[in-house]
């Protein structure tokens, strides 16, 4: 009998050893879960072109294209979606994907339309540059990636992009980062003349409005582009190798026709498409983004951008604003990674993530 009571007394304790230990290694991955999530970026030896370029690209079917996008990051970490502009391409955000994937983030960085390696599914459809085609964009591609919400962050068409996704469908958008703050415009706006002074830095608008624009961006593309890097980040000292990188993705057969068409969309010269007509008359009405936000601006940002006190009052959710000094031109995530990534970090966990 004794014995009897001592072998179902080992096996009681063992069998609570056994729960003991499989409830901590639970309590552990959760904590190492969460940890994850809200862990902010180590920036302190850091240094800035670190990462020359992504380990892989992927490729997706996402709504009307096949995505070319990089990913950094562990599978379940918090996703967070970096968008570039124009001129621009992924390798804006290499550094600040790698940064945030080393904090335990998921950074997905996509190639816009006409960028890299995107391509439309199919020759039919339109080659639409409507900032509200690209937003679209996004949600497929969320929706392809099975992520139901994800911080946006993003600087030029990118932020703009952000923009729309989170006032339009904020049950999507966790949380953002806005370069240049509140991008959402429309035709019937940008109709309206700007003084002189103001007009003189859109002059590229007006010159793709002619053939001889769209002709002229499509001979020289690089060159193009490269000037109006060096115009919108006067102090940033890029070399050849770093804008060569980005350039190979303005190789894309679409490229030009996407560019010119956002442009002249823009300023009411080329019609979009019927089926985002509904999210244009949303648009106009120049909709407040509830979702956490931060907005930021480089102190030498050569680009037009409005004032942030003129855009404040566009985001009613948490808000702040952040200038980043040192020279800091248009393109602040590539230029100014640390700030960017923890930039995201902060908005992601005042969204309570």
């Amino acid at each position: 009998m004794s014995d009897k009571i001592n072998h179902d007394r080992r096996r009681f304790f063992g069998t609570a050893a056994i729960m003991l230990a499989t409830a901590q290694l639970a309590l552990s991955g959760s904590a190492n879960a969460q940890s994850a999530v809200t862990k902010s970026p180590d920036t302190r030896n850091f240094k800035p072109g670190a990462n020359p370029s992504f380990a892989q690209l992927k490729q997706i079917d996402a709504g009307l294209l096949n995505v070319g996008y990089a990913e950094a990051g562990p599978a379940d970490g918090a996703p967070v979606i970096l968008l570039h502009g124009w001129p621009y391409d992924i390798h804006s955000f290499v550094d600040v994907a790698n940064l945030l994937a080393s904090a335990g983030y998921r950074a997905i960085v996509p190639f816009l339309r006409g960028y890299g390696t995107t391509r439309f599914l199919t020759d039919a459809t339109m080659r639409n540059g409507q900032p509200s085609a690209v937003a679209v964009d996004t949600i497929a591609l969320m929706d392809a990636l099975k992520i139901d919400k994800a911080t946006l962050a993003g600087f030029d068409w990118g932020a703009r992009t952000a923009n729309i996704v989170a006032a339009l469908w904020p049950e999507r958008c966790k949380a953002m980062v806005s370069v240049s703050g509140y991008l959402i415009g429309n035709p019937e706006a940008e109709r309206k003349p700007l003084p002189p002074k103001a007009e003189l830095q859109w002059w590229y608008q007006f010159y793709f409005a002619t053939e001889r624009g769209r002709e002229g961006y499509d001979k020289y593309r690089h060159d193009f582009s490269k000037l109006i890097w060096q115009l919108a980040s006067p102090k940033w000292a890029f070399d050849d190798a770093t804008f060569d990188r980005s350039a190979k993705a303005f190789d894309n057969p679409d490229h030009v026709a996407v560019a010119i068409h956002n442009y002249r969309w823009r300023l009411g010269l080329a019609e979009g498409e019927r089926k985002y007509d509904d999210l244009e008359r949303r648009l106009v009405q120049r909709p407040v983004i509830t979702v956490p936000t931060i907005t930021m601006e480089g102190d030498a940002n050569g680009a037009p951008h409005p004032d942030p006190a003129a855009y404040a009052k566009m985001f009613s959710g948490k808000y702040s604003h952040r200038t980043i000094t040192g020279g800091i031109g248009h393109n602040l995530p590539q230029e100014a990674p640390q700030a960017f990534a923890e930039a995201v970090a902060d908005v992601t966990k005042a969204a309570g993530l």
